[in-house]
């Protein structure tokens, strides 16, 4: 039988690498053509390095320049994974039209209907801020209102993807947070829980918002759900039309993250003082309360994220021994 040929479009981003890593670690027992996609930066060396197999490719997603050297080589893909966004909302709000064009897999979708079957699986990261954040815990099935670009440009690409897929797996994630990457990927967010460690280990004052919550997601979770869909996908090949929220159990603060880190660490928490978030202008509405329902991910895919305060533990452990 042929290897499945699997591609991740944005391989050299944050979960882009995580992926690679998963599915080049499974290459003895469930070997694939492995390949990816970069914009314009060459991909990083120890990248290239630490998994020589996987086949990169630069290509423009506005455009699709580049795809057609991805069919000559790679075929049709059975599974795409499409990692790249423009996902910070405060860039989305300042250059709409760069958030549609970037965020809206138009190139990329077209591409795929270039092929005669419908034997591909497209695996869309949708993000939690399609909500409004005006209640706890939304479902699959509510109304999606978000409140800035960045939001607006997901809910426009999923309906893009909704219309024009055969079969397609989205998935709207929360805050991905872990361990680094094989070639480090700049996270300056102060709810990165690299970020915190480093300034709670100086003894420095911290504010944290403590009136917006979400559910974030460890990444190793987010790759098992990915990983898991791929290979039902390739066992089974029956139609996928897939909408799933992908966030951990706990909907926590940003000032709760600040304090699961420092009870991690032993840091001292009253060095971190919870503040509102309408005390600052980050020059973009964010929506207050965008935690979510994960049931039926649990149900469907029998995957259950771990918690906040472990998947903290996780990560910084996996710095002490890198």
């Amino acid at each position: 039988m042929c290897e499945k040929r699997v591609l991740i479009v944005g391989g050299t981003g944050y979960l882009g690498q995580h992926l690679l890593q998963s599915f080049a670690e499974i290459q003895q027992t469930s070997p694939c053509t492995l390949a990816f996609t970069y914009h314009t930066t060459p991909p990083p060396q120890p990248l290239l390095r630490a998994i020589p197999h996987a086949v990169p490719f630069q290509v423009d997603l506005c455009t699709g320049d580049g795809l057609h050297a991805v069919t000559q080589t790679l075929g049709q893909p059975d599974v795409v994974v499409n990692c790249a966004a423009l996902s910070i909302p405060r860039a989305c709000e300042m250059d709409p039209a760069a958030a549609m064009s970037i965020n809206i897999p138009t190139a990329l979708i077209k591409w795929l209907s270039s092929f005669s079957g419908k034997n591909t699986l497209l695996i869309h990261l949708s993000t939690d801020q399609v909500y409004e954040g005006i209640k706890s815990f939304y479902k699959e099935e509510d109304e999606t209102v978000p409140v800035n670009v960045y939001g607006k440009s997901k809910v426009t690409a999923e309906q893009f993807v909704c219309a024009n897929c055969s079969n397609f797996a989205i998935l709207r994630s929360s805050i991905i947070y872990g361990p680094q990457t094989i070639s480090p990927v700049p996270k300056s967010l102060p709810i990165q829980v690299h970020w915190m460690d480093s300034v709670l280990a100086k003894g420095e004052p911290l504010d944290f918002f403590h009136d917006e919550f979400r559910c974030p997601v460890y990444v190793k979770d987010l790759v098992t759900v990915i990983r898991t869909l791929t290979d039902r996908w390739i066992a089974e090949g029956n139609q996928m039309q897939l909408l799933l929220n992908v966030g951990g159990p706990d909907r926590v603060s940003r000032f709760q993250m600040a304090e699961a880190v420092a009870h991690a660490r032993n840091y001292n928490t009253s060095l971190i003082t919870p503040v509102s978030a309408s005390s600052v202008d980050r020059g973009v509405k964010s929506p207050a309360d965008i935690s979510m329902d994960i049931t039926k991910l649990i149900q469907m895919l029998h995957i259950s994220p771990i918690s906040y305060a472990k998947g903290v533990r996780l990560t910084l452990d996996a710095e002490a021994s890198s």
